[in-house]
């Protein structure tokens, strides 16, 4: 096997950047055995040269210099947001220097502008590391899917959230301790608003969704609840009918339209993504020819991620990556825009929470409303309150039109008898064929 060097420009001295850092080091002559590549580290480019870092390499501020460098062969941006990574990008692909990216939130925003300028300028954009840190989910809807209709895809694609619902779940804890735990272990931003709120996931999913259904698809296409506003009496009530909550990314096909959504979910217990815990993410695939596919892992934290990042520089250093940007007609500049079902016209079960004063007759009010929107009803439990004037009542459903519910609990909400909001949840089923396969 002939051998060769490979200049590597890394944008970037945090966290992911380290960990890349530290295989490329570590891991060099097992990936030069592998590959016949050594990848040499030429600039680390950073905003502050001064802060410490866990590795001794020089690092630099001027990124431009860095990336024009002819001894740059690939470049690697991990510094994230949007306009300066933006800038770093387009310049390295109008050099026609292949990049490796980390960032959903730019792909997510302006993906197919600049997947269009990697191949105009004959080079290519490899994001394996951008959904779901380590599980090389990128690859197998890419690659090793390739065969099948997808016809749906739930994943656990946040980290942050998962941990709190977790926590929650399992613990007892307040959201508002669960998040602070998250913090103090790196799993969230001191400003977690991009987790929390579902816009993470939904980046993702629009990555994700692009390539399971081969439309393009935009954050703006997905429906987004997050879960920062969760109440930890859901969680109970949830646990006591066997369900845990989970933030869910869900895409399914509905013959000529897809339909897209991030939001908390009760998932039964028998689900295997009700056991996805803690930081771990998890994707479920069902394709028409391999039916059910699970993909599990640690989808955040500095190892996982780095080994996505070095996967994609092999896989870019060995001509793979360009090969399949060449041939394959799966990426955003190339294909339709996806024909969303809108959201009001979706399906589901649902688990409803309402304050009911203790009042006669409140019950018929409720189930004529819910009864003229054809809502059918699953389950009615009253539980016990510490608050004298409002009893919580939990309603579960059979599956009801999205529009309908909500035009239900909005009349509903408006009875005197009612305390609102009346928390809205929906429960969320396996596709039939995995259902059947696994007696669900």
């Amino acid at each position: 096997m002939s051998h060769r060097t490979v200049g590597v420009c890394i944008l970037g001295g945090g966290v992911v950047a380290s960990g890349t850092i530290a295989i490329l080091r570590q891991q060099a002559d097992l990936l030069r055995q592998r590959t016949g590549v050594s990848f040499d580290i030429r600039h680390v480019i950073v905003r502050d040269p001064h802060k410490p870092r866990s590795f001794d390499l020089p690092v630099a501020t001027d990124a431009a210099a860095a990336i024009a460098d002819p001894r740059t062969d690939i470049v690697v941006e991990l510094i994230g947001g949007l306009d300066v990574a933006d800038r770093c990008i387009q310049q390295a692909l109008s050099l026609g220097k292949p990049v490796v990216t980390a960032n959903k939130s730019l792909l997510a925003a302006r993906g197919p502008q600049l997947f269009a300028l990697a191949r105009q300028h004959n080079t290519c954009l490899a994001f394996e590391a951008s959904c779901a840190g380590g599980i090389p989910i990128i690859a197998a809807l890419s690659h090793g899917l390739v065969a099948n209709r997808i016809d749906a895809l739930t994943g656990i694609v946040n980290g942050t959230c998962n941990f709190i619902l977790t926590q929650m779940s399992r613990n007892g804890w307040s959201y508002s301790h669960a998040l602070a735990e998250a913090q103090k272990a790196g799993l969230a931003e001191a400003d977690p608003a991009l987790d929390v709120s579902g816009r993470d996931a939904a980046q993702k999913l629009a990555l994700l969704a692009s390539l399971a259904f081969n439309v393009r698809v935009r954050e703006e296409d997905i429906h987004i609840e997050g879960i920062d506003r969760l109440d930890e009496a859901d969680i109970r009530f949830a646990g006591e009918m066997n369900y845990v909550i989970k933030l869910l990314a869900i895409a399914r096909r509905h013959a000529d339209t897809i339909s897209l959504r991030v939001h908390p979910s009760l998932v039964h217990r028998d689900n295997v993504l009700a056991e996805v815990s803690g930081s771990f993410n998890a994707v479920s695939v069902w394709g028409h020819a391999l039916g059910h596919a699970l993909f599990y892992g640690r989808g955040a934290g500095q190892s996982p991620t780095a080994s996505a990042v070095v996967a994609d520089l092999v896989s870019v250093a060995l001509g793979l990556t360009k090969l399949a940007f060449t041939q394959l007609n799966i990426y955003p500049d190339q294909i339709a825009p996806a024909k969303i079902l809108p959201f009001d016209q979706l399906s589901s079960r649902y688990y409803f929470r309402l304050a009911a004063r203790d009042e006669p007759g409140v019950m018929a009010q409720i189930t004529r409303i819910l009864g003229e929107h054809r809502i059918s009803l699953a389950a009615i439990s009253q539980h016990e309150s510490g608050d004298a004037r409002a009893v919580p009542v939990v309603i579960t459903t059979h599956l009801a039109r999205e529009g309908a519910v909500a035009a239900a609990l909005a009349e509903i909400d408006r009875l005197p008898s009612i305390m609102p909001p009346t928390v809205c949840l929906r429960i969320v089923d396996s596709p039939k064929e995995f259902a059947a396969a696994d007696g669900l």
